[in-house]
């Protein structure tokens, strides 16, 4: 496998030649250094020139004819001119623009993409900006993916309104999520968590598709989902978000931040929604969705010095549902089924960088310390965990020669000592996993390389190696292609993983001893930008391919009385495909098409066949426009969900695959100000899967399964809000 990853490493590494310039522009002003977003880098006698981007980089092909003249502008700043000749092919610049002392009243802006590829990045990166963001209700972290295509958001049961992401058609377990770079959604949290983060908290979401970097962990083997939050010195001096739905639910999102000095800032945020409604729209005498309350709750600070700089705080929730037949009752103790679950976490965390002498060298070290409980009954079944978590991670950043040459090295550890118990099945152990890793990346011309390899040891299941390499061609000025290949492992938690199978009355069969699960992905894009009515447009395709060594098979109809839990015999694997095409043909109307294939398949009992509840077929459409004063905001999302295997319970007159059925969500924002009012509608179309409770009139019986869904559950959904924003003064 290793000497697969060379070959194709070292044979497209030996196919470029081509001549281009990076580089990156700073704007000085009173000692203080920018990087400058949206400078103008100009060739004269070529005619040809490139913006910088948010973090004030460039890339720039140079022509056959040198030498030539570079100009380098920026508003407020005075320009510079240098010579470029055929020896600049292969250097970094780095550039500093002075500032002309610009007035105080002069307000320059940028207009930020609010959803891209970013094309510098060697990985394969798909960024969602906070301006995507609004473009739904999105007011918890499953809310945020509606209108992307890259990540799919779930409903694990039709009683206790869980849900989970999925990426390349494997469960979001499979896929590493982080909160800054810092492990989130792990453990106990995998199943419920995904309610726990308010999307007005959230600044961007970064996707990598395929195995991530091994400085982030082992875990990456479908993809990996880093959240970025507010920074305190860039958020809102004081933000509020109201928001109500038709169904009974609202919320109230309340976020500050504050500069105390120029060394210290800190940001508040407040969460705080329930949900009030008792609906049952598809009559079939339980909740739709479970009433409940959430309150969320974090602080953190940030300290900027000239040596170092460190960021730390706390995040805490408390999410409390209950679900099941109308009318129940957890105080009362009527006989009607009920769904109960309550989740508490506590988290502190602490980021340190170190500058140390050598120039663009640092030292960064990430903690972590977490404490979950979750406790849940369905019906006469019940589930309680506990866990206790601690993380540390420190990596070196620095170069070999030149910084054309990077390289990263570190340790991490990680500490878990988790309890389970779900009916009369208990799973107790203690976890010590520590870690080394070195990652080298090469920034050249028109190819750059990321290589890494961690070896891990897991006092349970002894030592395990992780290898990844990735790379980035540019075939043109407009077009990249990234290949990628790597190994991702995990240690399964097949109760809270699959506790919503708990929403049924099968036994849960499971082997003498767990594994854990390997994987290896191969993949690679291909991003194309070109002009359309001189508009920038892009399209995109990407093709990746999972393969098991091992994996915890969850075969749910192999026998109609239990759900049968086994480590892989045979084969497994998923094949994903994804093509999208973005374009911008009025000036401030936005269309994003997208179409995606999946092919995951398992052996079960000797035979291979497609995973259940996963669709094979998938498009997408999102349409996107803003007025010309900028004062209304109209989005429209619509995705078309294929056919999907369904399990067989033993129930006659069920049918064997799901139907085909579309979701169309809209939202109209109108921006007076400093408020945002907006109003908004989800599954217009009011597709309903029908018989989502199986002998719902029977909830105690052997028949009764509330697993297996596949569709909506609610109709049509209207619902408004509001946002209310004062800037701090230095960011205005």
């Amino acid at each position: 496998m290793i000497e697969k990853i060379s070959f194709l490493f070292f044979l497209f590494i030996s196919t470029c030649s081509f001549s281009q310039m990076k580089g990156v522009v700073h704007g000085v002003t009173n000692e203080k250094q920018d990087v400058l977003i949206g400078a103008k880098i100009r060739l004269l006698h070529a005619k040809i020139g490139v913006t910088t981007n948010e973090e004030g980089q460039f890339e720039l092909i140079l022509p056959k004819e040198l030498p030539d003249t570079m100009v380098v502008t920026a508003f407020g700043y005075n320009p510079d001119t240098t010579i470029v000749t055929k020896e600049d092919r292969f250097i970094a610049l780095e550039i500093n623009l002075f500032s002309d002392k610009m007035m105080d009243e002069v307000i320059v802006t940028y207009k930020k993409g609010t959803h891209s590829i970013s094309r510098l990045k060697t990985l394969h990166v798909e960024e969602i900006g906070e301006g995507e963001l609004r473009k739904a209700a999105c007011c918890n972290l499953s809310e945020s993916f509606e209108t992307n295509a890259s990540v799919d958001v779930n409903i694990t049961d039709a009683v206790s309104g869980a849900k989970k992401i999925q990426m390349m058609g494997l469960d979001g377990v499979y896929t590493q999520i982080q909160l800054e770079n810092i492990p989130y959604l792990r453990g106990l949290e995998s199943s419920f968590g995904l309610n726990s983060i308010p999307g007005t908290w959230i600044e961007s979401i970064q996707i990598t598709k395929g195995t991530g970097n091994v400085v982030n962990g082992y875990e990456s083997m479908a993809g990996l989902v880093n959240l970025e939050l507010k920074k305190p010195s860039e958020m809102e001096r004081f933000y509020l978000n109201g928001f109500g739905s038709i169904y009974g639910r609202a919320e109230l999102n309340m976020n500050a931040g504050h500069i105390l000095n120029d060394k210290w800032s800190t940001g508040w945020f407040v969460h705080g929604s329930g949900m009030f409604g008792e609906m049952d729209n598809n009559r079939d005498g339980f909740r739709d969705v479970p009433k409940g309350n959430n309150l969320a709750f974090l602080n953190r600070w940030a300290y900027q010095g000239k040596k170092m700089e460190a960021q730390f705080g706390i995040n805490s929730y408390l999410d409390i549902k209950n679900g099941g037949q109308i009318g129940f009752d957890r105080s009362a103790n009527d006989g009607k089924y009920g769904v109960q679950i309550d989740s508490k976490h506590a988290d502190l965390f602490a980021k340190t960088g170190f500058f140390l002498k050598k120039p663009r060298t640092s030292l960064g070290i990430v903690y972590n310390v977490k404490y979950q409980e979750v406790n849940a009954q369905f019906g006469n079944r019940t589930f309680d965990g506990l866990e206790k978590r601690g993380y540390i991670n420190a990596i070196y950043d620095g170069y070999i020669g030149t910084t054309m040459h990077g390289i990263k090295l570190g340790a991490s550890g990680i500490y878990v000592d988790m309890q389970q118990k779900a009916d009369s099945l208990e799973s107790n152990r203690v976890e010590v996993i520590p870690g080394i890793f070195g990652e080298y990346t090469y920034s050249g011309p028109r190819m750059s390389a990321v290589i890494g390899a961690r070896g891990d040891y897991h006092n349970l299941f002894g030592f395990q190696f992780s290898p990844r390499v990735h790379t980035k061609f540019l075939l043109s000025e407009f077009t990249d292609l990234r290949l990628t290949a790597g190994k991702g492992w995990r240690v399964p938690n097949f109760m809270i993983d699959n506790v919503s199978l708990l929403a049924n009355a099968k036994t849960w069969i499971v082997p003498a001893e767990l594994l854990p699960e390997i994987s290896w992905n191969f993949g690679g894009s291909i991003v194309h930008e070109f002009k359309l009515f001189k508009r920038k447009g892009t399209i995109s395709t990407d093709f990746y391919h999972t393969l098991f060594e091992n994996q915890l098979v969850v075969d749910r109809d192999a026998n109609f009385n239990q759900i049968i839990f086994t480590n892989l015999s045979g084969k497994s694997y998923s094949n994903s495909f994804q093509t999208e095409l973005s374009i911008e043909p009025l000036k401030n109307f936005e269309i994003r098409l997208a179409y995606k294939y999946l092919d995951v398949k398992a052996e079960y009992a000797g035979e291979m066949q497609q995973q259940v509840m996963i669709p094979k077929h998938r498009g997408f459409m999102n349409l996107g426009y803003i007025t010309r004063n900028k004062r209304w905001e109209f989005n429209t999302t619509l995705s078309v969900f294929g056919t999907s295997r369904l399990p067989d319970i033993g129930v006659s007159n069920l049918p064997s695959e799901s139907e085909v059925y579309p979701i169309l969500n809209a939202q109209i924002t109108h921006v007076f100000k400093r408020w945002d009012f907006y109003v908004g509608g989800e599954n217009l179309t009011n597709f309903i899967q029908k018989n989502a409770i199986i002998d719902a009139t029977n909830p105690f019986g052997n028949s009764f399964d509330a697993t297996r869904i596949w569709g909506p559950i609610m109709g049509v959904n209207v619902y408004a809000g509001f946002r209310y924003s004062i800037k701090n003064k230095s960011k205005k």
